[in-house]
């Protein structure tokens, strides 16, 4: 049995005991900032408490990867979404630096010393004075105006004329690989910033979603035409992962390229994925995982997988392996992409 690395104990250890250290972080905030009295609610302080959580899970994810960028890169996304909420500055470093004091007091020494070590490198995110994000629509990129007036469309509520916005462009001449990678990938990661920064809401982001999944049906009589080649990938999310349009787009430059592919879609269970490789033949498997906190049923799917009589190869993508560029490895893949193009490069490459 392999013998687990001080970082990866400390993610067990803070994983196991997540709600009670969430209940005692909490403590010392409110005391902190004087908000444990009147005026705190219970559904203020429950949100604290859930908030804390989400710190908790992200540090011990980072620790069981043993990349602090993980974490860091929440801490920074965290304080950019607070500072837009109206938040204090000081609640994200005093929330870490309590967070150091409880796990000195609740974790062995040499488990709390290596979580510490990551929550200082978070406390750097969490003091950055600039909190402003670019814009994925930068205006020297291709395609720009037309993604802008899509994502306004979609801003707008005007699913019809977003969707024929995009049908005309194709019309037109615009090839679906630039459609995909210059429209929908970066309208949609622009949604996501204007949901960090407060200035769009939940329901709006899910519905600008939705309406470009159903975009992207109604360019199936384009993909479908490519000559097939004898090739076969399932392509999926792992268990719990609700994103699925960034693996959509995967299968679908698949299918553009001639293979022959097999789209799961979301929250996919182990099991089924496994079967599903099996039935098909599937000589490439793609995992996606946008959250970090997915990544270990990553690890948990690829090693089931590997026990396979004819294991196909496997290809994992989504944020997390942006930002950590060994993760790949760390989950025991053949590879790794950082978008749609890529991954067809990449998977030609594994199986050729």
């Amino acid at each position: 049995m392999a013998i687990e690395s001080t970082a990866r104990l400390a993610s067990v250890a803070i994983s196991s005991q997540k709600n009670v250290l969430a209940t005692r972080i909490a403590d010392g905030v409110y005391s902190q900032l004087n908000g444990g009295g009147p005026g705190c609610s219970v559904e203020d302080r429950q949100k604290s408490e859930r908030d804390i959580g989400f710190h908790l899970n992200y540090l011990a994810d980072a620790l069981w990867a043993e990349d602090a960028a993980l974490f860091t890169d929440y801490v920074s996304w965290v304080n950019v979404l607070f500072a837009n909420l109206k938040m204090s500055p000081t609640v994200l470093p005093i929330t870490l630096n309590v967070t150091r004091k409880v796990l000195a007091d609740a974790l062995p020494a040499q488990l709390a010393g290596v979580s510490d070590e990551y929550l200082i490198l978070g406390l750097v995110e969490a003091n950055q004075a600039d909190t402003t994000v670019p814009s994925f629509l930068d205006e020297r990129a291709p395609l720009t105006g037309l993604a802008a007036e899509y994502m306004n469309l979609l801003l707008q509520g005007q699913r019809h004329a977003a969707v024929q916005l995009i049908l005309d462009a194709v019309r037109q001449g615009t090839s679906i690989t630039s459609i995909y990678l210059d429209v929908f990938q970066r309208t949609q990661q622009e949604i996501g910033r204007l949901w960090q920064l407060n200035q769009i809401s939940v329901a709006q982001e899910h519905y600008c979603t939705a309406v470009t999944q159903f975009t992207m049906s109604q360019l199936y009589p384009y993909i479908f035409t490519s000559v097939r080649k004898d090739r076969r990938m399932v392509a999926t999310s792992v268990g719990g992962e609700l994103h699925e349009i960034g693996i959509r787009m995967v299968a679908d430059f698949f299918e553009l390229h001639g293979w022959d592919t097999y789209y799961l879609g979301a929250n996919a269970p182990t099991e089924a994925v496994v079967q599903a490789v099996a039935e098909n033949g599937a000589d490439l498997l793609a995992i996606s995982a946008t959250l970090t906190p997915h990544v270990q049923k990553v690890a948990e799917l690829v090693e089931a997988v590997r026990t396979m009589k004819r294991p196909p190869k496997v290809m994992v993508g989504g944020y997390p392996f942006n930002i950590s560029h060994t993760l790949w490895r760390t989950v025991r893949a053949d590879g790794t992409a950082a978008d749609a193009a890529a991954a067809v490069t990449v998977g030609e490459r594994l199986v050729g």
